[in-house]
């Protein structure tokens, strides 16, 4: 069994002076990339630009403390967006940090729980249709900033859909100075990586929109123009947790707790492919938690693991969980000394940063060869699942798309479930041409395949009871599982035979199976001599019994 151990701690076994030098460095590169991210990400989210820098240094340190990844970088990402925009806009910063704080104490309890393997359950396809929902929805957001366009009076501007016919509206009012800084660097973030790896384009790109707004007669937006800018370190404040706080806010929590968990373990995996690792999914749940308490006592938004930030901490040395508490302590020395000028950034480059971090989400490639390659069913699924993002929020898109899923698999496993009867013969000449078993007709055998559940229990309605046979034979060695709506079928065709004066005789049954037979009493009733290991023995009973 998986150990609830804080990985920090088995890396600290062998810790090196070398191997600090690597997380110090890969701590601080991680920190230069995070901080523009950070700002955008909180923005999109529609807290103050503070609030992510928070979010990454709280639960960035915490998370990376306790832990079950070595390479984990956590902080605000982009799947969180649009919820907690959504959560703001209804509930404000308090609502959002109850449902943070509930989502925190449910992540904690999945991870005591042991259900870090569960959400391996979830469909690819459900994971890749609300990721890729997500990025439009991004994109959608980003719109009027990235065009400098106003808003019309009094329209309503919350949703994704809201936010577009609200683009649309108020498209007469772009503004071209905007659209150049936006345009210029979306240049910037797209070339950049292909000159240096080393320095982040989106650092770039915010000087050089700076730059632009600073010292050419361009009149755009910054930061500064819409937000109140602060330099102070995060402060402990406790949210009014009343019980109708937390009615409201548990939906919001468990949509967060969800999400959390698959990005969460999604990057881990990543990350352990990239260093040869392997990650405690358990313990990194609980450490999922506790950031996310953290977070939300201290002014932060929900944070879960960071796939890019991770990416940039193995790429530069980073190896164990000091790399992502340097950068939070980095962070945290930026946030003091040079947030002041976050002001300065003109809001076009943070849309510019916002569609670049879309694109990397959207998996469209994967999307697309998902529509190539995918049965019919698993596309449905991907597809309602992306407009369910786009149209409504994560929270229908989820729940709808598991539904969905289960549904179709259920379809699927009812499909492949079936009852034949074996073609048999009595005379020699016809057994050897057909190579058939030579079974006088009083013996009925009929082969079971696929598992016997709620949705597949018709089936056994498919065997027939022969007025002239005296023994029924089931093979069931391909039958993995067995429910009970599927034995109520099995003991309504024992008491119908049993009317016939017809012996059931049952082949081959595999342990679960027999386990639901043992405990309701049916093996019992068919009696334990006419349950045979194989075919040869099962025939062998019946023709004892029809002698």
């Amino acid at each position: 069994m998986e150990k609830m151990y804080p990985m920090l701690f088995t890396t600290l076994k062998n810790y090196s002076k070398q191997q600090f030098l690597k997380d110090l460095i890969a701590g601080v590169v991680v920190a230069i990339i995070a901080l523009p991210l950070s700002i955008a990400l909180a923005l999109a989210s529609g807290v103050g630009p503070e609030q992510g820098i928070y979010t990454a240094i709280v639960a960035g340190f915490i998370i990376s403390l306790l832990g079950g990844s070595q390479v984990q970088i956590a902080g605000p990402t982009a799947a969180f967006a649009t919820i907690v925009a959504g959560i703001v806009a209804r509930n404000g910063m308090e609502g959002l940090a109850a449902a943070t704080i509930l989502a925190g104490i449910i992540l904690i309890l999945m991870g005591l729980c042991r259900f870090g393997a569960l959400l391996k359950f979830i469909p690819f396809t459900i994971t890749t249709g609300f990721t890729s929902g997500i990025a439009v929805t991004i994109v959608i957001g980003q719109l009027k900033d990235f065009f400098g366009v106003t808003y019309p009076s009094g329209m309503p501007s919350i949703e994704t859909m809201e936010k577009l016919k609200a683009f649309i509206a108020g498209f007469s009012s772009f503004n071209t100075d905007a659209l150049i800084v936006g345009l210029v660097c979306l240049a910037i973030l797209i070339i950049a990586p292909r000159f240096s790896e080393k320095i982040p384009g989106s650092l770039l790109a915010v000087i050089a929109g700076i730059l632009m707004v600073k010292f050419l007669p361009l009149q755009v937006n910054t930061i500064g123009d819409l937000y109140t800018i602060s330099n102070k370190l995060p402060s402990f404040h406790l949210p009014q947790m009343s019980f109708e706080t937390i009615r409201l806010a548990l939906p919001d929590a468990f949509t967060i707790a969800v999400l959390a968990a698959i990005e969460s373990l999604l990057s881990c995996v990543v990350a352990d492919g990239m260093i040869n690792g392997r990650h405690r999914s358990n313990m990194e749940l609980a450490a999922q938690g506790a950031g996310n308490i953290a977070s939300a006592l201290f002014g932060g938004i929900p944070a879960t693991g960071a796939i890019a930030r991770t990416a940039a901490n193995v790429k530069n040395g980073g190896r164990t969980p000091v790399a992502g508490m340097v950068h939070a302590l980095v962070l945290a020395l930026i946030l003091v000394i040079f947030m002041p000028y976050a002001a300065m950034i003109p809001m076009p480059a943070i849309a510019a940063i916002l569609f670049m971090v879309a694109y990397n989400m959207c998996q469209w490639r994967t999307f697309a060869d998902l529509l190539k390659t995918a049965p019919k069913s698993d596309i449905a699924v991907l597809i309602l699942t992306f407009f369910l993002t786009i149209l409504f929020d994560l929270v229908v898109a989820i729940e709808i798309g598991i539904l969905v899923a289960v549904l179709l698999f259920m379809k699927r496993m009812s499909d492949v479930a079936e009852v034949r009867s074996w073609k048999y013969a009595e005379d020699e000449e016809e057994a050897e041409q057909e190579k058939l078993r030579k079974l006088p007709s009083s013996i009925n055998v009929y082969e079971i395949s696929g598992p016997l559940f709620f949705g597949a229990a018709g089936i056994i309605g498919q065997i027939a009871v022969k007025d002239h046979a005296k023994c029924l034979i089931l093979r069931m060695n391909s039958v993995p599982a067995l429910d009970s709506t599927a034995l109520n079928a099995l003991t309504e065709l024992y008491d119908k035979c049993t009317q016939k004066k017809i012996t059931i005789i049952l082949s081959h049954v595999n342990q679960q199976p027999m386990n639901v037979m043992e405990k309701a009493g049916f093996a019992q009733k068919i009696g334990m001599e006419n349950i045979c290991d194989n075919i040869d023995d099962a025939i062998a009973r019946a023709e004892e019994l029809v002698k």
